[in-house]
């Protein structure tokens, strides 16, 4: 196949080592650069983070967007034992989030390592532990530094509103499997990086106008609100496609989404896309996701006439610590390379 998987997943391992949680989109957007340059073609950033790129073609213009900003913490006080209470960036699983290592990224550029646990976390001395709750008042951060106050952490320079990475703990499996935080989406912006090399390379022709977009603020809800090429007919959202109970997709099949928490998609735009996928003998299955919303909602709410669809490699255990597997990422690279050939 043209699109080269990877490629793909070496780019998508890249931007899983770089933190970007919603409201810190700098690193990020300066490698999307420096990736999108390399391979010829001229990318331009917008003023609130994200990054356009126009791969070229000519008629009917299509976006394919996918999201590189991530679900994370920030400072939301200093306790006076020294420990830190934080409030979330997007909605990350709390379960998944306890016991999970941890940066702190300070305005003055300083980054301290630590832990999220639950307070009183001892299992000899709590006998409560595994019955308690487990959420933002009852979760805390406990800096790999030794610190005892307030002002102790004050004067290595933690304050609040402070960013919080979460580790992404990434790997591949010799069995293809991919785990990792933040698959959502950095698994979907890995993809269409293979698209704009195989475009680079002449390995894929467009048979229409195709600009990429990386969005940094989908994760709180308005990544895709501005931006988009005024002359944009269809949006294509690349992001994880749903895998759980109740679903029919698997994570080594590409999702073709029906339907989420704002309502339908573009009904002959999705018909489209699965027609492709019979044509091409690509392995796919059409869902319904019962919590999830996108960056073609972003787009629709903020008054973007466009058609629009959604699609993305199967993913379990969405805002926790995520799966996918590498056939589910060589379907959805066929969709997509079907999708801009057509």
């Amino acid at each position: 196949m043209p699109l080269d998987t990877r490629y793909s997943l070496d780019q998508t391992l890249r931007l899983l080592s770089i933190p970007s949680p919603s409201g810190y989109p700098r690193q990020v957007c300066d490698a999307l650069m420096e990736t999108l340059e390399g391979l010829g073609f001229s990318p331009r950033q917008l003023r609130k983070g994200g990054v356009v790129c126009p791969l070229g073609g000519e008629g009917r213009p299509l976006v394919l967007a996918a999201h590189v900003d991530t679900l994370g913490l920030m400072v939301r006080a200093i306790k006076p034992d020294g420990r830190l209470a934080f409030t979330c960036l997007g909605g990350p699983s709390l379960q998944a989030v306890e016991t999970e290592n941890v940066t702190v990224i300070t305005r003055g550029g300083r980054h301290y390592t630590g832990v999220v646990e639950l307070r009183n976390a001892s299992k000899h001395v709590n006998r409560d532990l595994d019955s308690e709750k487990r959420d933002d008042t009852t979760l805390e951060i406990l800096l790999d530094e030794e610190v005892a106050s307030r002002e102790d952490v004050e004067r290595l320079g933690v304050a609040v509103g402070d960013i919080v990475c979460l580790d992404p703990r990434a790997r591949v499996t010799e069995s293809g499997f991919i785990r990792s935080r933040f698959l959502d989406d950095k698994l979907s912006a890995g993809m269409l990086l293979a698209l704009a090399k195989g475009v680079a390379e002449g390995a894929v022709r467009l048979s229409r106008k195709v600009t990429l977009f990386f969005s940094v603020y989908e994760e709180v809800g308005h990544g895709a609100s501005c931006g988009l090429p005024e002359d944009t007919e269809d949006l294509l959202v690349v992001d994880m496609g749903c895998v759980g109970e109740g679903l029919c997709c698997r994570e080594q099949q590409v999702s073709i989404c029906a339907k989420d928490s704002s309502g339908p998609y573009d009904y002959e735009m999705t018909g489209e896309l699965i027609a492709l996928a019979r044509a091409n003998g690509i392995d796919y299955a059409v869902d319904v996701y019962p919590a999830y919303g996108s960056d073609a909602a972003a787009a629709l709410r903020a008054g973007h006439d466009v058609r629009f669809a959604l699609i993305g490699a199967g993913v379990y255990a969405s805002h926790g610590y995520e799966r996918s597997h590498r056939k589910g990422v060589e379907n959805a690279l066929r969709l997509i390379e079907a999708v801009v050939t057509a």
